[in-house]
């Protein structure tokens, strides 16, 4: 409630009780008033890592998403400003990468992240024109992504091809089925399964972000105290 709000309120009731003939309460005694809580935090740069890699993964997974549902309803201008917020978010990824990893994996890692996100509106094309071939073969460029990003992540920090392609491959089945679902009349299965996509997505920037502060210990080092 807004202050000037919270006075309207109060006024009014003194004047309702003058009204009333009331007689005036007696003041209470001022409440003691407590000591500042201490500033505690718990934000260390591997924790702001983590939040930031899942923050802007989830972010895509909305932002594709939303996309992807103005294209098949047709509503142009939607479409447009879901692209280009989708684009910037992809552009926030790369330069995640590219200030610990250098400019040169952060751009790899771009171009590839544009790339699988092409192969999901040829899985949206597929879907509106029922083209079952064109869907089998985004799917199948998909998996291929997921290859090549475990290749990139396996030689940048370690990370295991084989967990990295389940990952990529969980993330981009649960997006196409999500396509599936927008151009069908069940919005609540819709949203429902968009939900599990953007949680499904954290098993992947939380390995990444593990990795990287494990491949960078003296980047990510923590204060020696708790910040208060």
């Amino acid at each position: 409630m807004k202050l000037s709000v919270m006075a309207g309120v109060l006024l009014a009731g003194v004047a309702f009780a003058t009204a009333c003939g009331s007689t005036p309460a007696p003041a209470a005694a001022p409440a003691p008033v407590a000591p500042a809580a201490a500033k505690v935090t718990s934000s260390t740069p591997p924790a702001d890592l983590r939040a930031g890699l899942n923050r802007l993964f989830e972010e895509h997974v909305y932002l594709a998403m939303g996309a992807t549902s103005a294209a098949l309803g047709g509503r142009t201008d939607e479409y447009k400003g879901a692209v280009a917020a989708l684009d910037t978010n992809s552009t926030a990824l790369g330069d995640a990468i590219s200030s610990v990893y250098g400019k040169d994996a952060g751009a790899a890692f771009l171009a590839g992240w544009r790339r699988h996100i092409g192969f999901f509106v040829d899985y949206t094309n597929g879907v509106a024109n029922k083209d079952e071939a064109a869907k089998a073969q985004a799917v199948t460029n998909l998996g291929q992504y997921a290859q090549d990003l475990a290749e990139l992540l396996n030689g940048a920090n370690g990370l295991p091809k084989d967990t990295v392609v389940s990952l990529v491959k969980s993330h981009a089945g649960v997006l196409c089925s999500i396509i599936d679902l927008q151009a069908g009349p069940d919005r609540m299965a819709q949203f429902a399964k968009t939900r599990v996509g953007a949680e499904q997505i954290h098993q992947i920037a939380d390995p990444i972000a593990e990795a990287t502060v494990l491949k960078f210990p003296d980047k990510f080092a923590a204060p020696a105290t708790a910040s208060r």
